[in-house]
């Protein structure tokens, strides 16, 4: 009956998806690619004159954490829905689902491809030759590989043939850096993954600033077990050992100052295993006057250099903005990703592929996150929606693959101050409404913040709980998630918060200062004087697929509308002048962009309880 529950809870998540509607850019954007493979139906039908060959055997002999393999494979009856499955750990077919009954036959696979392209890809003769080859990208994922020619479909798959292994010649090596801010100012974390537990090394980081001596820094271990995942496919054919993963606190930093690292294991043998070298410049002291700049998106997903994965373009844009991001790190201090991090969906491979994706972002600026859906969503396990979006993922997977400066990581909000910046991110798939603690956190990090030091006042959450003019919110008769907005625009209008970001909507949108869904001030690209009301933005448009607006005329509130992917750079000059640019990511050009230059007489007057409650009509 395994197999058979499999199968319902593949199509009830589905289905459930379908109809809640939210986030996921209309029917394209709904199915994680390697849940079209119903890799649980797979017959044995391996064929004598059929090969899989993978070529280089070992990779990574320079320490290198990302390799090209080329793959050649021959079958005699080829069909146009053959294709590549790549499997970590290699014996893929060593966990297998229990028969339903005598007649079934193994392998009745229990084990996802971490990747899978069709055998025809660029293959065009394939369908008549049965000969094909193919260029497919592999990092370092703590085991060995092999390659599956399957004939049949997706839905029905024929294993034909299976390759040698393919194995990194550091397997467990420390990888994939991922810097935060910590819970002060003068605080750098460091997470990374390794395949070395507590019981046989000692995880550390050896840093200092650039050109002087350098010190270490112990690191914590972290890992958990299928047990831990609230449901499939993380609980059965998504599953995938994680590996272990590391936080190590870098404390009391200069401010502005640079500094390098690298990631270690101690053996208990006394051998050392490094990575690579790495810097990062540490954060400026809360208030500092310097050029400070941060970019904010959400919903970005991955995406394979390879092509592979991407069925019905899943997550086109994935690509785009984190090449932008790495051309112009130079000139980025620091990344806010607003929730759906990589949509692994419960296939837990993808995890390891994301942070090996923004790895030159992350391992260079501090990369900060919120939770979303695709990350949190599962029922009966404290989210504030029941669906069944992160594929039984319930947060553990960004509670520990990503440090956040929060009080609990189960409870994804909390403050983080950048220079002049103040950061409060909320989370959306846990309560907001009056009376809740995270609305009491919103209101304390609103409120405590001095604004002669900080003077931009920045808050974000993944779902809308502003503004939007998507098609199916309109469809809905609203323009943001239920009580959103009813529950927190007093806060914001109260403590003049200047910016609300949302991801969730998968495309941009900028609003005029609103309150109460009236323009307190015409859109413009440039506001002087006094702080009339928050300014929302909709920037989910950094990777998956694209979400239409209403078919008709903007509303009134709306000021600026795109579909298409990209994401926002905000850059604060000094005290009284900040610039707002969104950027394509296809081209990193500056496509809507306005200045806020002002004083602060109005803001820092306002203290916790003293600012008086603002309508339409005072």
């Amino acid at each position: 009956m395994r197999k058979i529950f499999c199968w319902w809870v593949f199509c009830t998540l589905i289905w459930s998806v379908i109809r809640s509607g939210n986030g996921h850019g209309g029917r394209h954007g709904i199915e994680q690619p390697l849940s079209k493979i119903s890799i649980q139906n797979t017959i044995s039908a391996l064929h004598d004159s059929a090969y899989v060959k993978a070529s280089p055997l070992v990779l990574g002999l320079k320490g290198q954490t990302s390799e090209w393999v080329t793959v050649e494979y021959y079958y005699p009856n080829p069909t146009k829905d053959d294709f590549i499955g790549v499997f970590s750990p290699s014996n893929f077919s060593a966990e297998i689902c229990e028969s339903e009954n005598e007649r079934q036959f193994p392998p009745l696979l229990c084990t996802a491809p971490i990747k899978y392209q069709f055998a025809k890809f660029k293959n065009k003769a394939y369908t008549k030759t049965g000969k094909g080859l193919l260029k497919l990208q592999l990092i370092n994922q703590r085991a060995d590989f092999s390659f599956a020619l399957f004939t049949g479909n997706l839905s029905s798959p024929k294993l034909v043939a299976v390759s040698n292994k393919v194995e990194f010649a550091y397997p467990k090596a420390p990888v994939y850096p991922r810097l935060s801010q910590g819970k002060s100012w003068n605080e750098m974390t460091v997470t990374w993954t390794s395949g070395y537990g507590i019981k046989v090394a000692v995880p550390f980081v050896e840093w200092g600033m650039q050109g002087e001596a350098q010190t270490r820094s112990p690191a914590g271990t972290l890992t958990f077990s299928r047990n831990s995942m609230c449901g499939p496919p993380a609980r059965t054919v998504g599953w995938r050992d994680p590996g272990f993963i590391h936080t190590s606190f870098l404390k009391e930093l200069w401010p502005n100052s640079i500094y390098t690292y690298k990631l270690g294991h101690k053996l208990f043998n006394g051998t050392y295993i490094w990575s690579t070298e790495y810097k990062f410049r540490a954060s400026p002291y809360p208030g500092q006057d310097s050029l400070q700049r941060v970019v904010i998106f959400g919903d970005m997903g991955k995406a394979e250099a390879d092509g592979s994965n991407e069925y019905d373009d899943f997550q086109p844009g994935s690509l785009n903005t984190t090449n932008q991001l790495i051309r112009d790190i130079d000139n980025v201090d620091m990344v806010v990703h607003i929730g759906d991090i990589c949509y692994a969906n419960g296939y837990l491979s993808q995890w390891d592929q994301f942070t090996a994706q923004i790895e030159p972002i992350a391992s260079t600026i501090p990369y900060m996150i919120g939770s979303g859906n695709h990350e949190r969503d599962w029922p009966n396990t404290g989210s504030f929606y029941g669906s069944f979006d992160s594929g039984g993922e319930c947060g553990v997977l960004a509670q520990t693959m990503f440090y956040v400066p929060a009080e609990n990581r189960a409870k994804f909000w909390y403050a983080t101050d950048y220079g002049m910046f103040r950061f409060c991110i909320a989370d959306s798939e846990h309560d907001w409404r009056p009376g809740t603690e995270q609305y009491e956190f919103i209101e304390k990090c609103f409120s405590s913040v001095d604004r002669e030091k900080q003077p931009w006042l920045i808050f974000l959450a993944h779902r809308v709980l502003g503004y939007s003019s998507c098609d199916w919110y309109q469809y809905e008769g609203t323009s943001a998630e239920p009580m959103g907005r009813d529950s927190l625009q007093d806060l914001w209008q109260k403590y003049k918060v200047d910016l609300a970001f949302f991801g969730h909507v998968h495309n941009y949108e900028r609003t005029c200062p609103v309150y109460q869904s009236q323009c307190m001030q015409d859109g413009s690209n440039f506001y002087t004087g006094q702080f009339t009301a928050t300014t929302h933005v909709v920037v989910g448009g950094a990777g998956a697929t694209l979400t239409s607006f209403i078919p008709n005329d903007p509303v009134q509130w709306s000021v600026y509308r795109d579909y298409d992917y990209g994401f926002v750079k905000l850059t604060a000059f000094n005290h009284t002048t900040l610039l707002f640019e969104y950027k394509k990511s296809r081209d990193g050009n500056v496509y809507d962009y306005f200045t806020i230059s002002r004083d602060y007489r109005d803001v820092v007057a306002c203290t916790f309880d003293s600012c008086p409650r603002t309508t339409l009509a005072t």
